[in-house]
């Protein structure tokens, strides 16, 4: 028993979010996520003004709620490896237990089910379908072993649930408008997943002397040379897939001075690595800043500015 292990469940769990899910900064880049996603798809099929504000609210929470499974599923898929290497993370040092996080995800789960189906019983397949797949990613799609060894598939496999998420905020304005999926979507997800792996690679890109046992980073499994090029490449493609976007939606001009402004800012840190070996944290940092700037530019920003007339 250690002190903190001693304390009631919500402190516990208040101590847990702190270290491995930060409120104060996961629910606003959740919010614009889901507002981003839904204004486009507005703009794309000419809706005018904000999707309803109770069905934004319902959606931003959802939303949340995947990610938030997602850390918790995590914690059971990587208990082995922390206990034997990570032992200063919450679970295997006591302060929470799986069996509580275990309870914590039914709760999830059914607050889940439960507000969409009392709002907007429509966003249920939807929701079933993100759900689903975060019990595959839970599973290792069953062949954990040779994704283990293979680390493009793992990654790939893994970000699909960003497009899968989007397909749900997306479909808080198309779904409940009773409307095909409009032209341009398919794009904006594919950039979704790109965007997935801008942060997945970003984060795991480290100096050598802060490489940890046990951790496979892509700069261990690539060579930190390499592994900076592949996340400058995907990147710049992400880039040019958000520029077709905009332009899809009509304001790809206008769009095409800040999307370079963000990709020189973004790749700067990234282009120092490679020169000095330094600067690996803040390519993580640009990777989270690289995808909030992109979804509120394709989406957020110019759904504001057409709202009031800009």
């Amino acid at each position: 028993m250690t002190p903190e292990s001693e304390k009631n469940i919500l402190s516990r769990l208040w101590i847990y979010q702190r270290e491995r899910f930060p409120l104060a900064g996961y629910l606003p880049l959740v919010a614009a996520f889901t507002f981003s996603a839904a204004s486009y798809s507005r703009i794309c099929r000419g809706g005018g003004g904000f999707v309803p504000w109770t069905r934004l609210t319902a959606g931003i929470v959802t939303s949340f709620g995947v990610f938030l499974l997602l850390r918790l599923f995590d914690e059971f898929k990587d208990a082995e490896d922390d206990a034997a290497y990570r032992p200063y993370r919450p679970v295997p040092r006591g302060l929470v237990t799986l069996r509580e996080l275990g309870r914590l995800i039914v709760l999830v789960v059914a607050a889940m089910i439960l507000l969409n189906a009392i709002l907007m019983p429509r966003m249920l397949p939807a929701l079933g379908l993100a759900l689903g797949y975060i019990l595959l990613m839970w599973r290792e799609f069953f062949v954990r072993e040779w994704l283990r060894r293979h680390a493009v598939a793992y990654m790939m496999t893994h970000m699909m649930i960003m497009p899968l998420t989007d397909f749900y905020t997306t479909g808080l304005d198309w779904m409940n408008a009773r409307v095909a999926m409009p032209r341009g979507l398919f794009l904006f997800l594919t950039v979704t997943f790109l965007n997935g792996c801008v942060i997945e690679i970003g984060r795991k890109i480290r100096n050598p002397k802060d490489e940890e046992k046990g951790v496979e980073t892509y700069s261990y499994l690539w060579g930190p040379d390499r592994a900076v090029r592949i996340w400058l490449g995907i990147l710049t493609v992400t880039a040019v897939l958000a520029y077709l976007c905009c332009a899809i939606a009509g304001y790809g001009l206008a769009a095409l001075p800040f999307l370079v402004l963000c990709w020189i800012a973004c790749a700067l840190p990234g282009i120092l690595f490679r020169r000095t070996g330094r600067y690996a944290a803040k390519i993580e940092t640009a990777a989270g800043v690289w995808t909030v700037c992109m979804y509120l530019l394709i989406g957020g920003v110019p759904m504001i500015l057409e709202r009031f007339g800009a």
